[in-house]
């Protein structure tokens, strides 16, 4: 009976590069849950906002994340995100919490708190997880890493693609400046970084098709998975 062990894989890229979609269809392929970390920090934001705590007073955000409890589950086939047990996948999307998810994520204790919720979550493995620091900070030691990036024209092209799916009308230009601005903020905060982990697989997604993306690191998860050769004493 040959035994699969389950991996962890860290994907991690700026936002428009696809992290989402293909980390789903690769976890669907290899039958992994997948976690979007970027949900849980929206998640946070929702509470934040809600409760009106002034995102400087980090007691007052301390005191917020000690009534927060957030899971995922699958419905229809699609991952939902629960805050409280109560399903707010479609509230965390809307143009105001993009707003607020930048600087929330930000903060160094909203950090550590999701950090040590995802940890617990993938301790198993089987999972898919996808963010900006899942390689170098939540996972770093992940037997599969992944940094997908892609061209900033054509991650706003994407996005405002998935915007006017979900009824919202926003000029290209508008989202490219705010993904650039996104980008900034990101790559320099002072907590956790967007970074390349030094062993990640970098796959530039601007000319590749989806179904590429996600086959090649299936290819990748299938060969890992597979048990060591060991060698036969002579």
């Amino acid at each position: 009976m040959r035994i699969v062990k389950k991996l962890v894989i860290a994907i991690d890229g700026p936002a428009g590069s696809g992290k989402s979609s293909t980390a789903r269809l690769v976890a669907e392929a290899l039958g992994y849950r997948y976690l979007d970390t970027g949900a849980m920090y929206r998640a946070v934001a929702l509470k934040m906002l809600e409760q009106g705590v002034d995102l400087q007073d980090s007691k007052a955000i301390e005191e917020a994340l000690r009534d927060i409890r957030i899971d995922q589950n699958e419905k229809d086939g699609q991952v939902r995100i629960l805050l409280n047990e109560k399903d707010v996948t479609e509230a965390i999307r809307t143009p105001e919490i993009s707003l607020w998810v930048g600087p929330v994520s930000e903060n160094p204790t909203v950090r550590e708190f999701l950090v040590a919720r995802q940890r617990e979550m993938g301790k198993k493995g089987g999972v898919i997880v996808e963010g900006r620091d899942i390689g170098t900070v939540v996972f770093p030691d992940a037997p599969i890493k992944i940094y997908l990036t892609a061209d900033l024209d054509e991650r706003a092209r994407r996005r405002v693609k998935d915007l006017n799916g979900q009824g919202v009308d926003q000029p290209e230009e508008d989202v490219r400046q705010a993904l650039a601005q996104r980008d900034e903020r990101d790559s320099t905060r002072e907590h956790s970084p967007l970074s390349c982990a030094v062993d990640a697989i970098v796959l530039d997604t601007t000319e590749l098709a989806l179904k590429q993306q996600v086959e090649k690191i299936v290819a990748l998860a299938r060969e890992r998975e597979k048990p060591k050769k060991t060698k036969k004493n002579s």
